[in-house]
């Protein structure tokens, strides 16, 4: 069965619950990872939520520490994670990808704009 693209998103958004900015940044006060998975350009641009780690949706499943022993410190399985896009589908996607893999505790934040409107703070990179 052939699905469309907004098929395999809106099934990904089913799959991960969504979090709000606020209680993400209590989640990663009490040691959470969040990560961004948008591309190196885009942070470049805007800038990332403070502390957070940056794996581009294309990566998520080779970056940790479950499938790489080489992979990013702290993204294992008993972590709650939480990831977030510029407007939460590839973030939605790359928490299915994570959930296939057997990670349990993900959810998905939206878009850095949805935290940035809450006046939380944020990192530049460059």
């Amino acid at each position: 069965m052939v699905r469309t693209i907004q098929e395999i998103i809106q099934e990904a958004f089913n799959e991960v619950p969504t979090i709000t900015p606020e209680k993400a940044k209590e989640e990663q006060d009490n040691g959470a990872l969040i990560i961004d998975t948008r591309e190196i350009n885009e942070l470049v641009l805007t800038g990332k939520v403070k502390d957070s780690i940056h794996i581009p949706r294309g990566l998520i499943e080779f970056q940790n520490k479950e499938t790489n022993p080489n992979g990013v410190e702290g993204f294992t399985k008993d972590k709650k994670i939480i990831l977030y896009c510029a407007a939460g589908s590839r973030a939605a996607l790359a928490g299915k990808a994570l959930k296939d893999i057997g990670f349990t505790d993900v959810h998905n934040l939206g878009g850095f704009s949805d935290w940035q409107s809450k006046g939380l703070p944020v990192e530049n990179i460059a």
